[in-house]
């Protein structure tokens, strides 16, 4: 079994939207358009074993500053593998050779972002371009049960 991390392509999006589409219906992940993924494609980072996508997220800039973890989904069969934390860990080190200052997370996994040292902080900490962006977006909104995180990085 040989993983891989690596960016994604274009030609993955299929593959990308089969694999979180479960937990975009379970109101876990927001839904993102193959549109919106394509347009981001650059923010994605996967691992993959041989041909087949087990996981993926992405790192999404909000400013100079900031950036985001988001998307983060792992193939069922592969949990618990620490696939999760190596995409995180690949996402940190890219924004860091970005120069970002601190990486959020709105999660409902908070032993998985603690374990990876990003420190619990209230949502109304977070910038409102997400809420505005994002959250509104949600089937959950604006009643929220994640938890946000931030990392300081820089």
């Amino acid at each position: 079994m040989s993983l891989v991390y690596e960016k994604p392509t274009l030609n993955d999006i299929d593959k990308m939207q089969e694999l979180v589409k479960p937990e975009v219906e379970n109101g876990i992940i927001l839904y993102r358009s193959d549109d919106e993924i394509a347009q981001n494609i650059r923010s994605y980072v996967v691992a993959r074993i041989e041909e087949k996508i087990v996981g993926f997220c992405a790192l999404h800039i909000f400013s100079k500053q900031l950036a985001e973890i988001r998307s983060i989904i792992i193939d069922k069969n592969y949990r618990g593998e620490g696939i999760g934390k190596n995409l995180v860990n690949y996402l940190i080190n890219e924004g860091k050779k970005l120069g970002v200052e601190s990486i959020f997370a709105l999660t409902y996994e908070r032993e998985f972002f603690q374990k990876i040292g990003f420190k619990e902080i209230e949502k109304d900490k977070l910038p409102e371009q997400k809420i505005w962006a994002d959250c509104i977006k949600c089937k959950h909104f604006p009643v929220c049960n994640e938890i946000a995180f931030i990392l300081e990085i820089g």
